[in-house]
């Protein structure tokens, strides 16, 4: 059975050329052209896909994607003309796996879907077999990191994380001592394969420290140069 992709885009000529390209690809494909049409068509109807527009009528691509992930579990890649690192963080906390901007190579976007279906298709098939129990709780000092409560405290004062924050705060708990490197951390924590986007890495690392290092006056989250970050035992 073929996979579904619903194509998300306001300009009715691109959203086209990408169904054509994609059915050529062997995938089926529906189409949306504004946010509130989008939003219906994916809660009605199983998709393994979306290819969001950024901008578009009625509803944001963003309003849709945070609409989206209270109700669904959907892989979203986001289309969109700006190229902000920024830009793009906001993209992947809300909840997007991927973020290409405008004008790409299909040959790119193309690759960019193999490698999130991939990944989307290996995470259902890993729901099976029961997963290896691991920690709840992780200590590091007077931080304490909570991953079923999703609560992350120091010295009992809360800390107020992203998801993703909170998911690359977790992966360099669960590997102290060991250097993990920028395309490591972005491979588990935005779920994709590394396309050279590795910066993003580093805005989340800098929200860390400016949430955890300048507010408790310590030094956690340590940089490697030339291969990547590490949070030693302490």
């Amino acid at each position: 059975m073929a996979a579904r992709i619903l194509v998300v885009e306001d300009e009715e000529k691109l959203a086209r050329f990408l169904e054509l390209e994609l059915i050529h690809e062997g995938y089926e494909v529906e189409k949306a052209f504004d946010g509130r049409s989008a939003l219906d068509k994916a809660l009605a109807e199983d998709f393994d896909l979306i290819l969001l527009d950024v901008m578009l009528p009625q509803l944001s691509g963003m309003e849709v994607l945070r609409r989206l992930q209270h109700e669904k579990s959907v892989p979203v890649i986001l289309l969109t003309a700006r190229d902000a690192v920024m830009d793009k963080v906001a993209g992947l906390d809300a909840g997007a796996v991927d973020y290409i901007t405008k004008p790409f190579a299909i040959e790119e976007l193309l690759a960019r879907i193999r490698v999130v279906m991939k990944q989307h298709f290996r995470q259902a098939a890993a729901l099976a077999p029961a997963a290896a129990p691991q920690e709840d709780v992780l200590t590091w000092g007077a931080l304490r990191y909570d991953e079923k409560r999703h609560q992350v405290t120091y010295g009992g004062q809360e800390i107020v994380l992203s998801n993703r924050e909170f998911l690359m705060l977790g992966i360099l708990l669960r590997n102290k001592d060991l250097v993990l490197s920028r395309e490591t951390l972005l491979e588990k924590v935005c779920g994709y394969e590394y396309y050279g986007e590795t910066n993003i890495v580093d805005v989340y690392v800098r929200h860390l420290r400016a949430k955890i290092d300048e507010v408790f006056g310590v030094r956690m989250i340590q940089t490697v140069r030339g291969a990547g970050y590490v949070i030693r035992s302490e």
